[in-house]
């Protein structure tokens, strides 16, 4: 049950990146009003006018990071590995207890200047472990949304197919978990607790290297088979 002292909006923090715009637009299409956020109100802006314009009566707004985060229910950090620390900091005072902070970052060596088919170690444990100890206290994190395709996300005319493991404290998950059925294709997996992060973030190097050695430029997705109907 959503909490009524919260709106029915999803904030997407880094909505102007492909992965991030393509949410906006799935979840714009189900009918959820998207804020976006960006550090540049223009990019911000530009980014919700293309959600308008493929998402007929999309209930879009472009906005800076901080407004974005205001009395949203879930907030998604789509951004790079690299900035997560620092867009927290940004929000921080923006975040209130019982919100949903949703990590899809992943620590890949790119962004050391090695190979995006390996990670870097994270003191924490995991890119989610550290926005956990990052967040105010009372703000969930939750981990999902990392194995996704970008461009699939894009094409609303098919399903994604793609399954995402949601990691995190149960009431949270769950509704992550729920969010995930608003895409076609898409199937939320409990995770459990938001130490698997660190199997579920590792899994996206693996997939990029796929991509190559099998040349799918639309990226490849991840199935778990034999989970009951219903009880993922």
């Amino acid at each position: 049950m959503a909490d009524p002292s919260f709106d029915n909006a999803i904030a997407i923090l880094g909505g102007t990146g492909e992965q991030g715009l393509g949410l906006a637009l799935r979840f714009a299409t189900a009918g959820r009003p998207i804020r976006i956020g960006s550090r540049s109100i223009e990019r911000a802006n530009a980014a919700a006018e293309r959600v308008r314009a493929a998402v007929r009566g999309a209930e879009v707004s472009g906005d800076e990071n901080p407004e974005a985060c205001r009395r949203a229910q879930v907030i998604l950090l789509s951004v790079p590995f690299e900035h997560t620390a620092s867009i927290i900091k940004e929000v921080r005072d923006a975040l209130t207890a019982g919100q949903i902070v949703v990590s899809m970052g992943v620590p890949l060596a790119s962004a050391t200047g090695g190979s995006a088919t390996q990670t870097i170690g994270v003191w924490q444990g995991s890119c989610a472990e550290m926005v956990a100890a990052l967040l105010p206290k009372g703000v969930h994190a939750v981990s999902a949304f990392q194995n996704v395709a970008a461009h699939r996300l894009h094409e609303l005319d098919r399903p994604v197919e793609c399954d995402v493991v949601v990691s995190g404290a149960e009431r949270p998950r769950k509704q992550v978990m729920a969010l995930c059925e608003l895409v076609p294709g898409l199937r939320g997996i409990d995770g459990g607790a938001i130490a698997n992060a660190r199997i579920t973030e590792s899994i996206t190097a693996l997939l990029i290297g796929l991509n190559t050695r099998y040349r799918v430029s639309d990226g490849t997705g991840i199935r778990f088979t034999g989970l009951p109907d219903g009880d993922s």
